[in-house]
């Protein structure tokens, strides 16, 4: 074989292996669970998301990344996915205790060419974002709303905080959710202490309730006896203005009597004070006038009539 023969079978093999290559290399299959992101000569030029057949031009010029569309999961406070207490992450709260926290971030690509080139080490970033949101609302509550009813909250404050700086970081990611698994204390005496403190408190605020209970019913109570004293108070005006009108009218009529008759107003006056100052007593009045004495009997002691009589008759009776 000469060499021009020996040349010739050479460049066939060669354009039959070119033609191999850019065979082999020129097409390229896309899952319904994978994203890919075609290079070319190394740069990202564009991701592709549909599923199918798809052609690029041959290797070397172009490449093919091929990445997940699942959703992931990022176990932050974990040690090797297990539940370990002694390992877990503890952070302090706004009232300076230390707590551990369990969380669990969903997540997922979406933007392959970010997530392979926009940085080295992406699930460093969101490690790094979850332990920065996390530590920071954390930081901010009270031990009471971390252990108890504030975990939503820090759960929905986490979630936001670590949206914006996983967008802000713009590394091709995407949070589909956040979970708090779990807040609890360092360790059982802690967790002992921390109950007995909460215990104490519950009864605080059952006594508390108690006490203003009693309060309010005291209260009340003073209330209905000041509005019966203020009720009595008002009958015993009106009464004494009542009488007070009747004292009234008869001082007038007694004054019109006087105007008619000064003298025997006078003495009827005169006599009535009697009467009241010596109920038990008999009183006479007596007007010398001449030889013939009259006298009048007043008093309740006795049921004879009383009738003016004379001196003869009083002679007549003594013997």
């Amino acid at each position: 074989m000469t060499m021009k023969q020996i040349y010739t079978w050479v460049g066939i093999i060669i354009a039959i292996a070119v033609l191999a290559v850019v065979g082999f290399t020129s097409w390229y299959t896309v899952d319904e669970s994978e994203q890919a992101v075609v290079l070319t000569f190394g740069s990202a030029e564009e991701n592709v998301t549909e599923s199918g057949l798809h052609f690029k031009l041959p290797w070397p010029i172009q490449e093919v990344e091929k990445l997940s569309k699942e959703t992931f999961s990022l176990d932050f406070g974990y040690n090797d996915g297990k539940q370990n207490k002694a390992s877990n992450i503890q952070m302090i709260t706004g009232d300076e205790n230390i707590v551990l926290a369990d969380l669990v971030v969903q997540w997922k690509i979406t933007d392959p060419a970010k997530y392979l080139y926009q940085s080295e080490d992406p699930l460093f970033i969101l490690n790094s974002a979850t332990s920065a949101s996390l530590r920071s609302v954390i930081g901010s509550s009270t031990i009471d709303e971390a252990l108890t009813s504030g975990k939503a909250v820090i759960e929905n404050e986490v979630r936001e905080q670590l949206v914006s700086l996983i967008d802000n970081y713009d590394i091709g990611i995407a949070i589909a959710d956040v979970k708090l698994q779990e807040v609890d204390l360092p360790n059982e005496q802690v967790r002992q202490a921390f109950m007995k403190v909460t215990d104490a408190r519950e009864t605080m605020q059952t006594k508390t309730n108690e006490a203003n209970k009693y309060n309010n019913q005291q209260v009340e109570e003073a209330l209905g006896e000041k509005d019966a004293i203020i009720v009595r108070a008002e009958g015993d005006k009106i009464e004494r203005i009542e009488q007070a009108r009747g004292d009234i009218a008869s001082f007038n009529a007694l004054y019109r009597a006087y105007e008619n008759n000064p003298t025997i107003t006078r003495q009827r006056l005169v006599i009535e004070t009697l009467e009241q100052v010596l109920p038990e007593a008999n009183v006479y009045i007596m007007n010398d006038d001449g030889n013939t004495l009259k006298y009048l009997p007043i008093g309740t002691t006795t049921n004879e009539a009383k009738q003016p009589k004379t001196t003869e008759d009083r002679n007549e009776g003594n013997e």
